[in-house]
């Protein structure tokens, strides 16, 4: 992947995972409801969305790499574990501290109470979201419905590229009825990415001239501020929910509920990678300080909803300064956590990679 295209794919996430920790920052029961143009906007899940196009391209880019199913697997689950097992122990440990100070910041419809084994074996299997055993949210930590996601798509994939006959179409049909619909449902847009960096690797992407590459990544943005403007995203969950008969499309797809806004965020973001890639091909651009907040991102993701609720529970209600120290306090919380376990992913393989050595050996 070249330099230029690659910090961009860097700059993006860390944007995305900022719009991520600022839309549930502006829950009114965190910050009184004086951000909540944030969550009229759903600018979080929206961000998410742009998450799964990214991932798409980083996954085909890793398979093409890995070469083999052995190591494909091996890389995806411990790229996920790694982060994953603490987070959760965080999050159980967290939610228990904030109960104990204030129940009243655990509400229902964000909380699930779950004991620690039920949550760790949710969250190996990634089987939070899936269609079997059924959705659970574990503890505070909505946010890692994603993962779940994530989680069935390298899986799909994995199956795709590294088997081939009847024993693939055998095993993809058990992990599509496994994931379930409304995960399949959001994939498209993951597949932009597949087909992104497949396009780019093989150097078949249209040839644009700058000024071309320029409006299309530009305008695929504006596009998306336009659409959201005229209130499309809501339009379209209306349109769902009637064709479902539903008052509300989330009763029955949760978070699939605006799959053709997701799909049309997919498309946007696609077409303006592809303005980005023609216009990156040849720069050298090395941002250290997005490199560093992008190796820390997958943290800030998977703990700032526990820690603002731990936060909630335990700050006074007229302290002064209170919404920043909220939101500096869960990234500062997700910083130190990659220090301590994302930004250690290449020893952890390592180590593992030496114990299996040794057990084969023995």
């Amino acid at each position: 992947m070249k330099p230029g295209l690659s910090i961009w794919l860097d700059m993006i996430r860390v944007v995305a995972t900022f719009i991520v920790v600022l839309s549930h920052w502006a829950y009114p029961r965190f910050t009184d409801g004086t951000y909540i143009v944030l969550r009229e906007w759903n600018v979080g899940s929206d961000a998410v969305i742009v998450f799964f196009v990214i991932s798409g391209i980083v996954i085909a880019y890793a398979a093409g790499r890995d070469q083999t199913a052995g190591h494909f697997a091996f890389n995806r689950l411990t790229r996920l574990w790694s982060v994953l097992i603490p987070a959760i122990l965080l999050t159980f440990l967290f939610d228990r501290l904030g109960i104990g100070l204030d129940p009243s910041a655990y509400p229902q419809q964000y909380f699930q109470p779950l004991n620690l084994w039920e949550m760790l074996g949710r969250g190996l299997t990634f089987s939070n979201e899936f269609a079997f055993p059924g959705p659970a949210r574990l503890g505070t930590n909505g946010p890692l419905w994603s993962l779940s996601y994530e989680a069935a798509y390298y899986a799909i994939f994995g199956a795709a590229v590294f088997l081939s006959g009847a024993r693939r179409i055998a095993v993809l049909l058990v992990l599509i009825m496994i994931a379930g619909p409304r995960i399949i449902l959001l994939m498209p847009a993951w597949l932009m990415g597949v087909w992104f960096w497949q396009r780019l690797s093989s150097g078949s992407l249209p040839v644009l001239k700058p000024a071309s590459a320029f409006l299309l990544s530009i305008g695929a943005t504006a596009l998306y501020v336009i659409c959201q403007a005229i209130n499309l995203p809501d339009q379209l969950s209306t349109l769902t929910a009637d064709a479902l008969g539903l008052p509300d499309a989330r009763q029955m797809l949760r978070f699939s509920d605006e799959f053709i806004w997701n799909m049309m965020i997919g498309i946007f973001t696609t077409l303006h990678l592809i303005g980005m890639a023609h216009l990156l091909h040849s720069s050298r651009l090395n941002w250290t300080s997005v490199r560093w907040f992008a190796g820390a991102s997958f943290s800030i993701y998977v703990t700032h909803y526990p820690a603002l609720h731990l936060l909630d529970a335990s700050l006074p209600s007229n302290i002064l300064g209170r919404h920043a120290i909220l939101l500096l306090g869960a990234i500062a919380v997700g910083l130190v956590f990659a220090e301590l376990f994302e930004r250690r992913l290449g020893i952890l393989r390592n180590a593992l990679r030496g114990s299996r050595r040794y057990a084969v050996r023995s």
